[in-house]
């Protein structure tokens, strides 16, 4: 029942009232408490939502409350009401924790202390102070902990890691006070990781043996694995760096060996992709992302040259290559089709499912293509899309089969230049498909992406 039905029935039911003074789930938000923008300014629902939250909480016991969702703007002043609501509301046995405060505040650990937070298994906090010392001790059920725009330490976050030896999940994003994260041997049960945008971090050493989800987004740091270390999957993004995709393959096969798992994103590559030595020997499925970026997208890049990836995963299985561009700048295979390079030596017996999105007729692209089919000797199926589509997060197809019903916008030049994709996969792509292999192309949308040639 939404919370206002609620509230209005506790107004004219006894029986109701005495069970709405227990009732498991608080959710305060805006929206949930009917405080619309259209009917008044910031002052006014700052005043509705301070009134209407105090009431409500200081008419509720406290005793059966599993879950707390509170949702406080910055234009809410509510210094002297928000540690007597979190008193009220942080009661022994609730589970479920949201707390997205405004800036200016900095939580208490105090409020978690005499088994007000053991009982927590889910915090979600943003934007506040959180200040944990060596004689924190609060929570012990942890198993999900997001902190984004947290103002925290590394020795903070160390102190209330140290005794949650139930987490399994952990978040951290926008934590800019973050310098050196360890991840302790003893969150035994830790299985997922992300570090998203956290711009001080220099340093991850990363202690916790069954950790197997590692998503990192963030500027290159120092990365330091426990001999230990079973990650099986790893998605990488540099913000600002280029060339992730050769840091990818020249380091990652020494620091996380075990990988069955890589996506990588990459806004510039200025080199193109080397040939190593070492190998990923586990490594089953293998995505890259490429886009422009900031930078104008390095016409000089080779990829031919993610060859080497396919060489150095022996046991690949899945390799999707996505290029998102706003123009092509590489050379063309219709200008340059004289001399088509081959790479007979290296064998891909493993590969069976091979995906392109956002095909063009870069030679280098038709050339990495003709190697696959030429070489893949397992492979089974191969799609080619001439369109890189933002909305298609999961490669499902063009706007006729989606919910949203429309395709993302695409710029002129990038259409054109499908239909150049189009021509130059019937012409150097469509004669070296095997009988066996079978082949997906992906033409421009005939709704979305429909223009005059």
């Amino acid at each position: 029942m939404p919370l206002q039905d609620a509230a209005r029935a506790a107004c004219v039911s006894h029986t109701f009232l005495r069970s709405w003074r227990c009732y498991p789930k608080l959710t305060f938000t805006n929206e949930t408490l009917g405080l619309k923008r259209r009917a008044g300014g910031k002052g006014d629902i700052a005043r509705g939502f301070t009134s209407k939250v105090d009431h409500i909480l200081k008419k509720h016991s406290g005793i059966g409350l599993k879950k707390l969702w509170l949702q406080i703007h910055d234009y809410c002043d509510v210094k002297c009401y928000l540690n007597s609501w979190l008193q009220i509301a942080i009661s022994p046995g609730i589970e479920e924790v949201a707390l997205l405060l405004p800036s200016y505040y900095n939580l208490q650990c105090s409020l978690l202390f005499n088994g007000r937070g053991n009982s927590i298994r889910d915090l979600y906090l943003t934007n506040c102070a959180f200040r944990p010392t060596v004689v924190f001790d609060c929570l012990r059920s942890l198993a999900k902990l997001h902190l984004y725009q947290v103002r925290i330490t590394g020795d903070e976050l160390g102190c209330l890691l140290s005794n949650s030896f139930l987490l399994e999940h952990l978040e951290l994003r926008n934590c800019s006070e973050l310098i050196c994260l360890k991840i302790p041997f003893c969150l035994v049960q830790l299985s997922f990781l992300s570090v998203v945008a956290c711009q001080m971090l220099q340093k991850i050493e990363i202690k916790a043996p069954n950790l197997s989800t590692f998503r990192f987004y963030n500027d290159p740091v120092q990365l330091s694995l426990g001999e230990s270390s079973q990650m099986k999957d790893l998605n990488m993004k540099f913000s600002h760096k280029p060339n992730s995709v050769s840091y990818a393959i020249t380091k990652l096969p020494y620091i996380v060996p075990h990988l069955e798992t890589l996506a990588i994103s990459s806004f510039c590559e200025r080199v193109n992709t080397p040939m190593v030595a070492n190998k990923f020997l586990h490594l089953k499925y293998l995505e890259i992302y490429l886009a422009s970026g900031c930078e104008a997208f390095f016409p000089a890049y080779d990829y031919l040259s993610l060859v080497s990836f396919l060489d150095a995963s022996p046991v690949l299985e899945t390799f999707i290559l996505s290029v998102h561009q706003d123009d092509m700048k590489h050379d063309s295979v219709f200008e340059y089709a004289s001399h088509m390079r081959q790479m007979p030596e290296h064998k891909h017996g493993r590969l069976k499912n091979v995906q392109i999105i956002g095909f063009c007729s870069a030679k280098s692209m038709v050339e990495l293509t003709c190697h696959i089919l030429e070489n893949a000797t397992s492979l089974e199926s191969l799609t080619v899309d001439t369109i890189y589509d933002e909305e298609d997060d999961d490669h499902i197809g063009r706007c006729s089969v989606r919910k949203t019903g429309k395709c993302s916008r695409i710029t002129r030049h990038m259409i054109i230049e499908a239909h150049r994709a189009l021509k130059a996969i019937k012409r150097y792509i469509l004669g070296k498909v095997p009988a066996t292999v079978k082949l997906n192309v992906r033409e421009p949308c005939r709704w979305c992406h429909a223009i005059k040639l």
